[in-house]
Parts: C-alpha cells; sequence; structure tokens
C-alpha cells in the first residue's frame, strides 16, 4: 500500500480547500473576520493558522492547516506502528476547534490528517486519521442527535460498520480517565486507518471533513442567541477547565505537535479563552447543571432513542 507525490498532492488541495470553506463558513455566521497567519517550521513544512478572538458569536476559533516533516518520526505518532520510528516523514491535516461565547452553543473539534513515511530504503507506511466531537455545557438531545447522524450519514456510504466502530473509538479516547467521565457527547474518531487502500481510506476521510459544517453549524445557529446570565458562564468556564485537562494530558495531536518541535502558538490555539477550576465541586441535584452529567456525559446511542 504505497503513495506517491501525485497522492500526497491530492490531499493536501483539498485540505487547504477545507480550510477555507470552513473559515467561510463560521465568518458567515459571526460577522467577523478571522486573521490569517502563515508560518514556517525551521526542520520542514509549515501551515496557515486561522484564528478568531472577541469574535460576535465565538469568543474564540481556530481552523489550522499544517504540512510539516521531519528526519525522524516522532513517538506519539509511531505509538501504534513502532517499526516505522525514527523515519523521515511528512504529515498535514486541518485541526479546529470552536469555543462559542454562548453557554448554550456547544464546543466543537473536529481534525483530518495524513500521515506518510519517506525513507529511501523501505516501503512507504501510511495512514489517515480524523473524526469530529461535541461538548456541549448545556445538552439539547436534539443537537447530540443531529451531530450523530450526521457523522453516521458521512461514513454509511463508505462500509456499514464504520459508524458504530468510529463512535465507540470517540467514546474511548475522549475520556478523562482521572475523571472518569466524557469529555462532552462524543461523535465519531479514528485514526492509523489505511485498511481500505489509498483511494477509498482518503475519501472516507474527505467525507467526513466535508460534513462538518452540516453537523456544527445548524447547532451554532440554533443556540447562539439563547438568552444567558452569569451563572451560565460561570458552568461554561468551570467545564471548559475538562477541555485543557483533556488537550494537555491525553491528546495525541497536541503531543505530536509538541515533541516533533511544532509551533506552540498554532498547537495551543485550541485553548479555550476563560477557563475556571474549583475544588472537589458538584452541581446542585436536579439542576440544569447536573443534568449535563446524568443525560448527556455517560456514553449513549444516540440514533438508536
Amino acid at each position: 500500500m504505497s503513495t506517491n507525490t501525485s497522492d500526497i498532492a491530492k490531499v493536501k488541495t483539498w485540505l487547504t480547500s477545507l480550510q477555507e470553506r470552513i473559515v467561510s463558513a463560521a465568518e458567515k455566521i459571526d460577522g467577523k473576520q478571522f486573521i490569517r497567519d502563515s508560518w514556517e517550521r525551521p526542520e520542514g513544512g509549515g501551515g496557515v493558522s486561522r484564528l478568531i478572538e472577541e469574535g460576535n458569536v465565538l469568543e474564540r476559533g481556530g481552523v489550522g492547516f499544517s504540512h510539516v516533516k521531519g528526519m525522524s518520526l516522532p513517538p506519539s505518532a509511531a505509538a501504534n506502528r513502532p517499526e516505522v520510528a525514527g523515519q523521515p516523514w511528512e504529515a498535514m491535516g486541518v485541526s479546529l476547534v470552536f469555543h462559542p461565547r454562548n453557554p448554550y452553543a456547544p464546543t466543537v473539534h473536529m481534525n483530518v490528517r495524513f500521515f506518510t513515511t519517506t525513507s529511501s530504503e523501505h516501503e512507504p507506511v501510511w495512514w489517515f486519521g480524523g473524526g469530529m466531537d461535541l461538548t456541549p455545557y448545556y445538552g439539547f438531545e436534539e443537537d447530540a442527535k443531529h451531530f450523530h447522524q450526521t457523522c453516521h450519514d458521512a461514513l454509511a456510504v463508505h462500509g456499514s460498520g464504520l459508524h458504530d466502530r468510529f463512535k465507540k473509538w470517540c467514546d474511548d479516547y475522549f475520556y478523562l480517565k482521572h475523571r472518569k467521565e466524557a469529555r462532552g457527547v462524543g461523535g465519531v474518531f479514528y485514526d492509523d486507518f489505511n485498511e481500505a487502500g489509498f483511494e477509498k481510506s482518503f475519501a472516507m476521510t474527505q467525507s467526513v471533513g466535508d460534513n462538518f459544517i452540516n453537523a456544527y453549524i445548524p447547532l451554532l445557529e440554533r443556540r447562539k442567541d439563547t438568552p444567558y446570565g452569569e451563572r451560565e458562564r460561570d458552568f461554561q468556564a468551570y467545564r471548559r477547565g475538562r477541555y485543557v485537562e483533556f488537550n494537555l494530558v491525553f491528546d495525541r495531536g497536541t503531543l505530536f505537535g509538541l515533541q516533533s518541535g511544532g509551533r506552540t502558538e498554532s498547537i495551543l490555539m485550541s485553548m479555550p479563552p476563560i477557563v475556571k477550576w474549583r475544588y472537589d465541586w458538584h452541581p446542585e441535584a436536579g439542576s440544569p447543571e447536573a443534568k449535563l452529567y446524568t443525560d448527556f456525559l455517560p456514553h449513549r446511542d444516540w440514533l438508536a432513542e
């Protein structure tokens, strides 16, 4: 299962187009422009970070494209394939996180990426990874069902068992082991995927990325103007702390970026702008805040209900 330069060029063309399409959709709903920040990496490659801060709808949002190269694959990227550790490599992807200002609008994460080794002494080893997941502060069943239905439909045409497999992978991955709780209501996630061959694996990944706008933007439109007060903003900031904990402790993309000498500003632009922690806090039983813990964070089959 080899790749060539034309395959890599096709992936890059799609990724840069995806970044522009998502930024355009977000700018339309927010009314404020994203800044554009191009950067280069000394060891090889670079990227374009698109960022909005203090927007009308998005308190912070980042959509980053990167295409980086190196002479020795970092341990985080070779965790499941130790035989390629230390080989020359290149990686490219689009990664985003949107943190809306309104506590009733959910945070969202999406990532699609491609890795390949480039050693002249070995057959190239390549794989795709990606997915998207939803992190509400105040849950709405219709929002969770819409998000999961869109994820399901994006994968259904590429294999009947993919959605169930990738939903479970997402549930297992975006889980804070030290808290014994999910980060949000999940979605789909996969990594090290090449079993379908290049063309079909790429087409599946395109379907995931291309359906992000359909999965999330209707939810943002629906919730962005919901009235809220200080209570809701305080709970939102507290729950954002869980997001920070996951990204810094468990997230493979963050670890890969830091281990590979990536650009720190771009790697950490996923962090929420306002966050709170408090000691051994629990929501009042029966409160709207408690409902997140009882009704939304436990893993559910949203499409079977």
